[in-house]
């Protein structure tokens, strides 16, 4: 330890130009993360001022012809659910179409095929439809299945899902109060989110987004975004926005901008909900961030300048700037972690203090994450006090995604094109229904992981270091990024390790 402080003391930090680096680096990292979570208090601000105001149900008076559409891929363990639950859904057969959109390369045809036959004779207008060269992933299976597809309504459903009976009863009325409404997403509820700290930390996240995004920017008439399933689309809007995209990995943020700016307007209901499963092993919850992460910065540099070439007025395009840029804050959550160690050692020279009282100025951000969590919370849970204890945790594991999300990031700057990696669904019903065993789970251990794993023995380092020189000001933000690194790739490893030996000991499906 004294070793390693005096090499930064002596060797390093000697240098003026090293010291001006990192002041200016860790000041402009802080601003950018101030700037993105300070607009925590804007979405506060507008959700206590509009909160109670949902609208009323509309009746629905006849029964509009509708198509679900359930694109999937190797989905072994919840394709027998997904089609059962919707088979279950309350809707005349004669008016309802299903198209089983399966690109699968394993047994998952098998399954598919044989679930759909079996409703095919109980009198469903079930399809079965097949792809085989996956072109243009899940963008471009919707987009085959379009084609077909007899409904005036499309709703669609990832494999994960377990959509509610009432679905079509609760969401097709909201078309009919406005003609130029084109979709209606509903909330996300989670199947499993009591698994594990895991999905516990992701429920937190995803409901901050639907309540406190979603919701919010529906009431104060901002953009909002198609969720890629739990929501239901009229099909003559998905046309005249130009049809789905695949030059994007998150095509449902694409498509929903584009029939924005075309005058279409969406419904979020927070009331009705969708429940899905939620990813239970962190290498899975990794590939479906990196894919939204890159997807949206994809999306936002395809889109931003439609964005602000079109006549919507400044706020909005304002408040969309932010919707498609807020990943570009996990660069700096990076920069930042890196940079607090060095600071510490930096304080120490002296000469600084003016500028360290004003960087105490950027804690308010903090507060407005802490805020927007909170209230959240409060709306979906009775016992939301207790599940905000998570939020130290939540964002520990914000701080621990920082490596594998920044590499997202980077790819959608300089437009680097990678495959549509889809998440692995198990079909967990419980702690005793383990994923372990099955098979999708990722067996191979990225290079991102042994960063992850350096950066927090570096953070390590820096804690200690705070505590030696009794910078306790510094040590909760130091703790944060340790046990988020730590959480992250111990995880990553354990889990591929774990899932490795027993797929060599008994091979299961």
């Amino acid at each position: 330890m004294i070793t390693a402080t005096m090499f930064f003391r002596q060797e390093i930090l000697q240098s003026p130009f090293f010291t001006d680096l990192v002041l200016y680096l860790y000041f402009f990292s802080l601003l950018i993360l101030f700037t993105f979570g300070a607009h925590g208090f804007v979405m506060v601000y507008h959700y206590l001022k509009h909160r109670g105001k949902d609208s009323v149900l509309p009746s629905l008076d006849h029964d509009p012809v509708v198509t679900i559409q359930l694109p999937m891929y190797n989905e072994y363990y919840v394709v027998e659910r997904l089609i059962e639950a919707v088979c279950a859904i309350e809707y005349p057969k004669d008016r309802l179409e299903i198209q089983v959109l399966d690109d699968s390369t394993d047994e998952s045809v098998d399954v598919a095929s044989s679930a759909v036959l079996q409703y095919q004779k109980l009198g469903y207008d079930i399809k079965y439809i097949h792809r085989q060269d996956r072109s243009g992933f899940k963008a471009g299976a919707l987009k085959h299945g379009l084609e077909t597809a007899r409904g005036e309504f499309v709703a669609i459903f990832d494999a994960d899902f377990v959509p509610n009976t009432d679905f079509l009863r609760k969401t097709l009325p909201h078309f009919y109060q406005d003609d130029r409404v084109a979709l209606v997403q509903t909330r996300w509820e989670h199947l499993n989110s009591d698994f594990s700290l895991l999905t516990r930390t992701q429920a937190m996240a995803l409901d901050a987004h639907f309540v406190m995004e979603q919701g919010v920017r529906n009431k104060v008439g901002f953009f909002i975004n198609f969720n890629g399933t739990g929501g239901i689309w009229r099909k003559t809007a998905i046309y005249d926005a130009g049809n789905w995209h695949s030059d994007t990995l998150t095509e449902d943020l694409d498509l929903s901008y584009r029939a924005q700016l075309r005058g279409w307007k969406f419904k979020y209901l927070n009331d009705v909900t969708s429940p899905a499963e939620l990813p239970e092993e962190v290498n899975a919850l990794k590939s479906q961030q990196f894919r939204w992460t890159k997807g949206a910065i994809e999306t936002a540099r395809k889109i931003l300048p439609e964005v602000w070439r079109s006549d919507i007025p400044l706020r909005v395009k304002i408040h969309s700037t932010f919707h498609l840029t807020n990943n570009l804050a996990f660069p700096f959550i990076l920069l930042a972690g890196i940079l607090n160690v060095p600071l510490i050692f930096i304080k120490q020279q002296g000469g600084h203090d003016l500028y360290f009282a004003m960087m105490s100025v950027f804690v308010l951000a903090f507060i407005g994450s802490f805020l927007f969590y909170m209230f959240s919370q409060k709306a979906v849970y009775a016992d939301w006090r207790r599940r905000l204890l998570l939020f130290p945790l939540f964002m520990a594991g914000s701080m621990g995604f920082a490596v594998n999300n920044s590499r997202a990031v980077f790819e959608g700057l300089i437009k680097k094109k990678s495959e549509f990696v889809r998440t692995p669904k198990y079909g967990t019903a419980g702690k005793k229904d383990s994923w372990r065993k099955k098979k999708y789970v990722p067996l191979k251990v990225s290079w991102v992981v042994f960063v992850e794993l350096a950066l927090a023995l570096y953070c390590f380092f820096g804690v200690i270091s705070s505590l030696y020189y009794l910078e306790i000001a510094a040590v909760p933000f130091q703790l944060l990024y340790f046990l988020g690194f730590s959480f992250v790739s111990a995880l990553s490893i354990k889990h591929a390790f774990v899932a490795r030996k027993l797929r060599q000991q008994r091979p299961s499906v």
